[in-house]
């Protein structure tokens, strides 16, 4: 199961996670590791066994053909390495799958044994919740660690999260536990448009990865996908008067919130970061990508009607400590 042999040497290793379900509102961590893969062509060395960490009768396996051969696709946890050069050469090792239906423990072992063998340096795990924000003002993202050492050097707040939990968070203290070093940043997606994909979420995870580990990461089509998904909840929430009235509630408390981040440090950080990130832009001629969304009705309380699991949320609350 497990084909070192066929890796490289890799230079300053960092593992990159994400994990479909519980954890992934609106799909935009997976979809950003998916990104990370796709862009810098990842090439799969190991997958975790399927019948170890699954229900099948929960994540079905799927069928479909292959030339006229009928084949199977089992739900699993899958590894790939890419190798990054901009600013300066590292490797990635990018784990993306589902979450586990079953024997947490023995998986999270299982993948720091892979982060041992490979040398990883620090796990970032991806993760995306519903929370009480606007889809028209920037996506919350925040960087959480059980480390405290570690928040300290990168600048990152300690989870302070006490409750349910997922994969995300039992991954993030087995790395405690065991030595390594390990960061969870978590972006928040509106609850009224949960459905995915959600680009915007997904750019935001990029755009703070970016940051964390000093890389060059080129956005493809994804700031495209983002503007058009907006625009697309723009015009949903335009048509229904509760949803645009609830929209500019929260429009109005995150303004309030963020004011006193306004200063001239928030400022000279934003604009630093504008600048390297220019560098991503493709040309402007690319081709726009076509996107749509979904809008939920809210309730006559302000809260929508439906709502998927998720790590439980506080419209008080920062996005930080949602989740360790």
């Amino acid at each position: 199961m497990i084909e070192l042999e066929d890796v490289p040497e890799l230079i300053d290793p960092v593992m990159v996670c994400a994990f479909e379900g519980w954890n992934d509102a609106g799909d935009a961590a997976s979809a950003a590791v998916g990104h990370l893969d796709e862009t810098w062509g990842g090439k799969v060395f190991a997958a975790l066994d399927a019948e170890d960490y699954y229900d099948f009768q929960v994540n079905r396996p799927t069928v479909w053909l292959d030339g006229g051969v009928r084949r199977i696709t089992w739900p699993t946890t899958r590894l790939s390495v890419v190798r990054v050069t901009e600013p300066t050469t590292r490797d990635l090792v990018l784990v993306r799958g589902i979450e586990p239906s079953m024997r947490w423990r023995s998986y999270c072992n299982e993948l720091l044994g892979f982060a041992h063998e490979l040398g990883v340096e620090l796990v970032v795990i991806l993760g995306a919740l519903l929370g009480d924000t606007p889809h028209s003002r920037p996506v919350p993202v925040s960087g959480v660690t059980s480390d405290a050492a570690l928040a300290r050097r990168l600048d990152l707040e300690e989870s302070r999260y006490e409750g349910p939990t997922g994969i995300v968070g039992v991954l993030q203290e087995a790395c405690a536990h065991a030595g390594v070093p390990a960061v969870t940043l978590w972006a928040a997606v509106p609850h009224y448009v949960a459905q995915p994909p959600n680009p915007k979420a997904t750019l935001a995870l990029i755009n703070k990865l970016e940051d964390l580990l000093d890389l060059r990461i080129p956005p493809g089509e994804l700031s495209e996908d983002a503007r058009a998904w907006q625009l697309g909840v723009d015009q949903l929430a335009a048509e229904d008067s509760e949803v645009a009235e609830y929209v500019q509630q929260l429009e109005e408390a995150q303004d309030t919130a963020d004011l006193p981040e306004a200063s001239g440090d928030a400022i000279a950080r934003e604009f630093e970061r504008y600048l390297r990130r220019r560098e991503n832009l493709g040309p402007t001629g690319e081709k726009p990508a076509v996107g749509h969304a979904t809008a939920e009705r809210p309730s006559e309380s302000g809260a929508k009607e439906t709502k998927q699991p998720e790590e439980p949320q506080d419209s008080d609350e920062d996005s930080d400590d949602d989740e360790d």
